[in-house]
């Protein structure tokens, strides 16, 4: 995609949804990243049917030490993975503890040494509680990307240095939430809604 046309792509995005937002309920940066964890293979409405419940009593890693591996799953079993998913969040909630004092780090390198936590899920977590100019590659920005021509790459660390090239600086703390969004809602996966899609005169494969 032409830089001028990338320009008028977050335009267009960013004019419908001036102030994306996050998915995910949370209640402060530590339930941010649970809700995070517990979000891979999995869609957000189903990990916010599971939370609201989990955090009322456990919104601290020592709370959620307290309540126990066994006793998180009981929380989450309807989320896919559950079993390993609460193996990761108590073995993080102990490093927390252990490694920063109880508090997550404001560094993505040190975010990456924590269980269950990758490159994309740190990314998410520093742009949305610090609006770090971060962008995640879900398998949604991965599609919209890859489809649109917007940045291509084979893998989401391809991608990811791709979008960093090319994605206005004035665009980038929101650049992954649009991205999410739009392929949410509008550039699905399957049966994408191009005939009202802002954005489809500029795509490299529209399929209307």
């Amino acid at each position: 995609m032409k830089k001028a046309d990338i320009e008028t792509f977050f335009a267009r995005l960013a004019a419908l949804n001036p102030n994306p937002k996050c998915e995910l309920d949370y209640t402060n940066p530590y339930t941010l990243m649970v809700a995070i964890i517990l979000s891979a293979q999995a869609t957000d409405k189903g990990v916010n049917k599971a939370t609201p419940a989990l955090f009322a009593i456990a919104d601290t890693p020592e709370k959620m030490l307290a309540l126990g591996e066994e006793g998180l799953k009981k929380y989450i079993k309807t989320i896919g993975l559950f079993n390993n998913k609460a193996k990761n969040i108590i073995a993080m909630s102990n490093e927390i503890i252990a490694d920063f004092g109880g508090e997550l780090p404001r560094d993505r390198s040190k975010l990456e040494t924590l269980s269950g936590v990758g490159r994309k899920s740190a990314n998410v977590f520093l742009n949305v509680i610090y609006n770090e100019p971060f962008i995640a590659v879900d398998t949604h920005v991965f599609r919209v990307s890859n489809r649109t021509k917007l940045a291509t790459g084979k893998t989401p660390l391809e991608v990811e240095a791709e979008l960093e090239k090319v994605v206005p600086n004035k665009y980038k703390t929101g650049a992954s939430h649009w991205l999410v969004l739009h392929g949410r809602y509008t550039c699905t996966a399957k049966n994408p809604k191009c005939a009202t899609c802002p954005v489809a005169d500029l795509c490299a494969h529209n399929f209307t």
